[in-house]
């Protein structure tokens, strides 16, 4: 049987996974990370969990379908419920709220203590993730971006550490440096640019007084941003 392939999406996170790890898909779904791990030996077994047992039964069929179950311990399970420390030193949680992934791992504190490796991909709220682990003793070291269709997501490299304080424009666009060669890094910053901007005036065209802190957060987000192209243009050749 042919190997499996990955989605760019889960690519991005599998291409994170140290040789050797103890690993975790939260959230697995159909498995398809871990199996494609498996396959081409990057890890050895696998712990997929699931908050539901329908997502539980396709991780199980993935398994099977590829000869791999053995190599595999499904769990039912609400995040990291049901794993323990010592289980896993890399954990992968993709394909959640940047709010539900910070919940997770707000329940499970020895995942900071054992200083695992965080594999996060958030679908929404990359801010608050962002704003979450940097309050809670962890450090983003690498952020990758990949394509599917018309979206762009974002795979965070997260280890426990202090992480110098994140500016404004960064809590939404991550960290930049020189050098970085991510051809998708000019685009996710103009579209995070354009929406931060839509947001803007439409807070100022609002009536709400509750509106008038989100207007001045989000205002410095745009402004941040705007500084982060800046940045970025003047790095490119």
């Amino acid at each position: 049987m042919r190997p499996m392939e990955l989605t760019p999406r889960l690519r991005s996170v599998a291409q994170l996974v140290p040789q050797g790890a103890k690993f975790a898909d939260i959230g697995t779904d159909h498995a398809y990370l871990p199996v494609w791990l498996l396959q081409r030996g990057i890890i050895t077994k696998a712990l997929a969990c699931d908050l539901r047992q329908g997502p539980l039964d396709r991780a199980r069929a993935t398994a099977e379908k590829y000869g791999l179950t053995e190599q595999m311990d499904f769990r039912l399970c609400d995040g990291l419920a049901g794993v323990g420390p010592g289980e896993a030193d890399t954990i992968a949680i993709a394909g959640m709220g940047g709010e539900t992934i910070a919940a997770i791992l707000s329940a499970a504190p020895w995942v900071w203590r054992e200083n695992c490796l965080l594999l996060l991909q958030p679908m929404s709220a990359q801010p608050q993730l962002r704003l979450w682990l940097q309050e809670h003793g962890y450090t983003i070291v690498r952020e990758l971006l990949s394509r599917e269709g018309d979206t762009i997501y974002t795979a965070f490299q997260v280890e426990a550490g202090p992480m110098p304080e994140l500016t404004a424009g960064e809590l939404w666009a991550g960290r930049q440096s020189r050098g970085e060669a991510d051809p998708l890094r000019g685009e996710y910053l103009n579209r995070l640019i354009d929406q931060t901007g839509r947001a803007v005036e439409g807070l100022r065209r609002s009536t709400r007084a509750a509106d008038a802190g989100r207007l001045d957060e989000m205002e410095r987000a745009h402004r941040g941003l705007l500084e982060l192209r800046e940045e970025w243009l003047s790095w490119q050749p």
